[in-house]
């Protein structure tokens, strides 16, 4: 079975617009968790612009009580770093993020940043946490992120949500198929994100192995179509096969 962890960056964004709690991150992710999901992701960015650090505490508390995982991702900055480490959630996802990007669109560039990681790996793993790597479906560098210590890659699977029901998807689709043996065979763990949703997640889920997928964005626009309920039951039929 593959993980669902479920991205409230968009519920944070709703609440900052408003400039109180209202919606709660909190109890949003408290309904998600009850619903079933099998975890929790943040994306904090330097800016705040939606997830906060201060969120990051207040949700590893909440996953802690239900037995579920957090996983809190972004760019390695010093000061994401000192978040990960004293509030130790169950994973980090460190994702190449620069300040002004909208939203992710790209993975590592494993090479360029070894020094980088490797020093930053080094410090969330001291820290008993998780580190998976957002890579590109086509990184040659897959390899090189076991070597520098990481636990888990997260494919960034935009390519194939584009490539989605056109004649180039079963094409794109294996070449995710490949970069996940790969890693298979290097003893990583993967895991999958970003514009997954319930047209396009079963078919990805095709490839075997994948330990998680994060959802956000769709999620939370899905809801907002068919209610949180119904969702969520979609998704873990999909996931649970």
């Amino acid at each position: 079975m593959t993980n669902l962890s479920i991205n409230i960056n968009k519920i944070a964004l709703l609440r900052n617009s408003r400039g109180r709690n209202f919606p709660s991150v909190e109890s949003f992710a408290e309904k998600c968790l009850r619903l079933g999901a099998h975890g929790i992701t943040l994306h904090p960015r330097p800016d705040q612009r939606h997830a906060r650090y201060s969120d990051v505490l207040s949700l590893k508390q909440l996953c802690q009580s239900y037995d579920r995982e957090l996983n809190v991702e972004g760019f390695p900055s010093q000061q994401f770093i000192d978040v990960v480490i004293c509030t130790q959630p169950s994973q980090c996802t460190l994702v190449p993020d620069n300040p002004a990007q909208l939203t992710s669109d790209h993975g590592w560039d494993v090479r360029k940043e070894q020094l980088h990681l490797q020093n930053v790996i080094k410090q969330i793993k001291a820290a008993q946490v998780r580190v998976s790597l957002f890579i590109d479906f086509d990184s040659p560098d897959i390899e090189l992120a076991q070597q520098l210590g990481a636990d888990r890659i997260e494919l960034y699977t935009e390519p194939y949500a584009c490539a989605f029901d056109s004649i180039a998807s079963q094409a794109i689709l294996s070449q995710f198929h490949k970069a996940a043996l790969t890693a298979h065979e290097l003893g990583l763990g993967v895991n999958a994100g970003h514009d997954l949703n319930l047209q396009n997640l079963e078919t990805f889920l095709h490839i075997p192995g994948i330990l998680e997928v994060s959802i956000g964005h769709a999620f939370v626009v899905e809801c907002i179509e068919f209610g949180i309920e119904a969702v969520m039951r979609r998704y873990l039929t999909i996931v649970g096969r």
